[in-house]
């Protein structure tokens, strides 16, 4: 059997359970007595019993009135942390904000935005994931992020990309390198040197292979991590290239950068999202911040 209850019938049932009094009870009620017997009497048809006995001097719980008043007690308290929930969901005092970023973006860039967001809404989980592009966007399919941001532009029924910011590319050396004082730097003179380069799938090398056609650089070792990266090249093994936005791992003694001016080499980021699903407020108001932030500090 199904009911179709309203809260104000849960809370004229209580307050009268408390009060024993029609009068009193219509009054706590801000209803006439009319009206609020009318709506105890339309929640007693909708059970189908007698809640209440009565009479010229008492009100009071039928058995089957008593067995109710706990149930509606129950559900009253659940109802109201329910609400609660949902006031602080709206006013931002709780949520949760899942997010897939590029490393250099979650290491570099994206921990001061972090840390203004959470200033102003310390009871907002956030679930940050850094990997690569490709993973970034099956995050966002999945349901498993709100948004990400990443190199790839998608443009499909489900998701959909808008551009975040550019990223220029920069020659990393040691400091006595002769490429630091050379003029005009030409990728014919960054094949010259052995290269330390990143893993395949990484965007970095994808862009930079992709600008580089036909030529190929003198490739010396991949590895996985910009970190690695630095502490060869500071080793002096060989030279290599990574984006602006992962310039941070080479602020380091010993170490030199060059901004390069070459076709093709420059990638964008996008920021990536359900087309189909709203963001929750939580998620809106972390998204708002990052797209003021990228535009500001990055664009």
């Amino acid at each position: 059997m199904q009911f179709n209850l309203s809260t104000r019938q849960i809370d004229a049932f209580l307050i009268l359970a408390e009060q024993q009094n029609f009068t009193r009870a219509a009054v706590q009620c801000h209803l006439s007595q009319p009206a609020f017997s009318a709506l105890i009497r339309a929640l007693e048809e909708e059970l189908g019993m007698r809640l209440f006995d009565r009479s010229t001097r008492f009100v009071s719980l039928t058995p089957e009135g008593r067995l109710f008043h706990e149930s509606a007690l129950h559900l009253r308290q659940e109802l109201e942390t329910a609400f609660a929930a949902l006031r602080d969901t709206t006013r931002l005092r709780r949520g949760r904000v899942s997010v897939a970023v590029l490393p250099s973006l979650a290491a570099g860039w994206l921990p001061g935005v972090l840390a203004r967001f959470r200033q102003m809404h310390p009871g907002i989980e956030l679930d940050i994931h850094d990997m690569l592009s490709e993973p970034c966007v099956e995050r966002v399919a999945s349901g498993r992020a709100d948004f990400a941001l990443a190199t790839v532009h998608v443009d499909t029924p489900e998701l959909q990309a808008e551009p975040f910011c550019d990223d220029a590319f920069h020659l990393v050396c040691r400091d006595d390198h002769p490429l630091v004082q050379a003029g005009t730097i030409s990728l014919q003179d960054l094949a010259a040197w052995p290269f330390i380069h990143l893993a395949r799938s990484s965007s970095v090398r994808q862009y930079l292979e992709a600008a580089c056609q036909p030529l190929s650089m003198n490739t010396l070792m991949e590895v996985e991590q910009l970190a690695t990266v630095m502490g060869m090249v500071r080793a002096g093994l060989g030279i290599s290239v990574v984006p602006a936005l992962a310039l941070f791992h080479f602020d380091q003694p010993g170490l030199a950068t060059r901004a390069l001016a070459l076709p093709g080499l420059h990638r964008q980021i996008y920021l990536i999202r359900r087309r189909d699903r709203s963001l929750s407020l939580a998620a809106q108001a972390l998204y708002a911040l990052v797209m003021q932030d990228g535009h500001g500090s990055l664009g």
